[in-house]
């Protein structure tokens, strides 16, 4: 059984910033990409952003130059540092992981979302 524990969510005026944390924890035997989805209510969930093991990101173009995802290995933590916020930015924010879970000899690889925690920008 893996976890996902995020924070750092809130409110925040407009050019403000935020940034979350996502800590994975459990039977965990390797995290493979690690990444930030948003959605808005009725919309579908997007991807906001993703790192690889290695550390190569991938970003939505909305989100360029704003934010920025970085993670740390030995903590089993991504974050996404969010700066020069704008009210459409408005989401829950859910962190997701390829976690790689030994079963017997083998790894097997399931994908883990967190709970979701809350941005609301004003303007």
């Amino acid at each position: 059984q893996v976890q996902l524990v995020e924070s750092g969510g809130g409110l925040v005026q407009a050019g403000g910033s935020l940034r979350l944390s996502c800590a994975a924890s459990g039977s965990i035997f390797s995290i493979n990409t690690m990444g930030w989805y948003r959605q808005d209510p009725g919309k579908r969930r997007e991807l906001v952003a993703s790192i690889s093991r290695g550390g190569s990101t991938n970003y939505a173009d909305a989100v360029k130059g704003r934010f920025t995802i970085s993670r740390d290995n030995a903590k089993n933590t991504v974050y996404l540092q969010m700066s020069s916020l704008k009210p459409e930015d408005t989401a829950v924010y859910y962190c997701n992981t390829h976690v790689g879970v030994r079963v017997g000899v083998l790894v097997e690889e399931y994908d883990y979302w967190g709970q979701g925690t809350q941005v609301t920008v004003s303007s």
